[in-house]
């Protein structure tokens, strides 16, 4: 997990933190642009994350729905203002792109697959957030806007165009279920490892009530993105259990992907 210390413009972050903030090491951990993510070295340890205005507020809620659950750290805190700010304890470890994890790959597949397993198979009944719903909403807006990215696929392209990729998903997408509460961005620097095993699940803004092949799409292609080979895919798939696992909805999941 990256971090590069940085000292922190106190007028930028609002008073509510500062207290926490004083006298802490503070460190950058983004891992893009539109969010930032910073690590407060204190106590056991904090995340500050800033994003625009409301992009933070389902990831506040879902994450203190997975932390009810024990897979996610508490959330202490969200503020909405000029822009959107979310503190939370440290899950503490490493993701899973800790170069100590790679180093062993099988290991690594089993894990991840099983944590997955272990995520689908829990009773979430009483969470209302519909992700399959979002999940084809912004696929539709992807591909209103011109949007198609089809380099995600692991050996090639898919779909020949965007509009067949939209035939596909609005043909399809009625077999897409909403009944397994996924991750949503199922990738490895998003599962947090300690000593090799599951400390805990960050950036849930995608999670929710969705179909679990949604989680399997991201679990494979990380996989294959990270250790940059796809023989693991076929292992990941057994480890997680194929009785769940219909390999046919990962085209309907593909094909809402390409539009990012």
């Amino acid at each position: 997990m990256k971090r590069t210390s940085i000292k922190i413009d106190f007028n930028y972050i609002p008073s509510e933190f500062h207290e926490l903030l004083s006298e802490a090491d503070i460190y950058d951990s983004s891992c893009s642009e539109a969010a930032r993510v910073y690590f407060i070295d204190k106590g056991r340890g904090y995340f500050l994350k800033s994003a625009p205005k409301g992009e933070l507020l389902r990831e506040a809620e879902m994450t203190k729905y997975f932390a009810s659950k024990g897979f996610a750290a508490n959330v202490l805190g969200y503020i909405s203002g000029e822009r959107d700010w979310m503190l939370t304890e440290c899950v503490t470890g490493e993701d899973g792109c800790f170069q100590e994890y790679l180093e062993k790959p099988a290991k690594l597949c089993d894990t991840f697959a099983e944590i997955l397993r272990g995520l689908h198979d829990t009773d979430a009944s009483d969470c209302k957030i519909d992700r399959t719903s979002d999940f084809l909403i912004s696929a539709e807006k992807g591909y209103r806007e011109g949007r198609f990215d089809d380099s995600i696929f692991p050996g090639g392209s898919v779909f020949s165009s965007a509009d067949e990729a939209w035939r596909y998903l609005s043909e399809n997408a009625k077999y897409l279920k909403r009944d397994t509460l996924i991750h949503g961005d199922y990738c490895l620097p998003n599962v947090i490892f300690k000593d090799g095993r599951f400390s805990g699940f960050i950036d849930l803004g995608n999670s929710g009530m969705g179909d679990r092949h949604i989680d399997l799409f991201w679990g494979a292609w990380t996989l294959w993105y990270n250790l940059k080979t796809a023989d693991y895919t076929g292992r990941f798939f057994d480890a997680y259990g194929r009785d769940k696992a219909e390999l046919e909805i990962l085209k309907i999941i593909a094909s809402a992907e390409v539009f990012g």
